[in-house]
């Protein structure tokens, strides 16, 4: 039908918009792929997060903000002290450098360890539940009855983009075969991490309490 199109359409180009900002998960999928460590399974998990908080989202988005209300809160300070975490541990590994960063070279890290990571940088993010289950669960109402037309989009709007990410990376190897490549990539995903724990510290609990 024409209105179920038209909703996957709009929901692919607006979950493209939503996802396209450099994030932490972003940023971690991201550096898997320059690694090339566990990209598949790192990607496959992202986009499968990605897809059920679309889904929580177009499905009960309102019912959840009038009887949960203090969950946003928890989760903007879970989210906050992980990210501020796990910026330290990159600006440390940006002060050191060393060759040991080339992608071409050493063990890759273990596939528990890279998931682990992966889902707290995914579940653990309260702007990933703002732009996932609050906002694009506020638009797909724009399209009565055809909301799940509008998550499908958007959910595969994510996939596309994440696969793209993480396989897309393997074109930079040249770049990042030199160590001072991989520091300055610490260093703008330490930033990216404190800027993004102290937006939401200073910013989060008013939204959630605007709710």
């Amino acid at each position: 039908m024409p209105t179920h199109l038209a909703a996957a359409g709009a929901g692919f180009l607006i979950g493209t918009q939503f996802i396209l900002a450099i994030g932490a998960q972003n940023a971690f999928v991201l550096r898997q792929g320059l690694r090339r460590e566990h990209v598949f399974a790192i990607c496959l998990t992202c986009a499968l997060s990605d897809a059920l908080l679309i889904a929580l989202g177009v499905s009960s988005f309102e019912i959840m903000a009038e009887r949960f209300p203090g969950v946003a809160p928890a989760f903007v300070i879970a989210g906050s002290a992980f990210l501020i975490w796990y910026g330290i541990k990159h600006f440390r590994d940006a002060l050191r450098g060393g060759a040991t960063l080339s992608p071409a070279e050493g063990t890759a890290g273990g596939l528990r360890a890279a998931l682990i990571t992966c889902l707290a940088l995914t579940w653990l993010n309260p702007h990933v539940y703002l732009d996932t289950v609050i906002l694009l669960g506020a638009l797909s109402t724009r399209f009565p009855g055809a909301e799940a037309a509008f998550g499908i989009g958007a959910a595969c709007a994510s996939a596309l983009f994440f696969f793209a990410l993480g396989y897309g990376a393997r074109l930079l190897t040249p770049v990042f075969a030199k160590p001072r490549s991989w520091q300055i990539l610490d260093l703008v995903i330490a930033l990216t991490m404190w800027g993004l724990a102290a937006k939401l510290l200073l910013g989060g609990a008013q939204v959630a309490e605007g709710l």
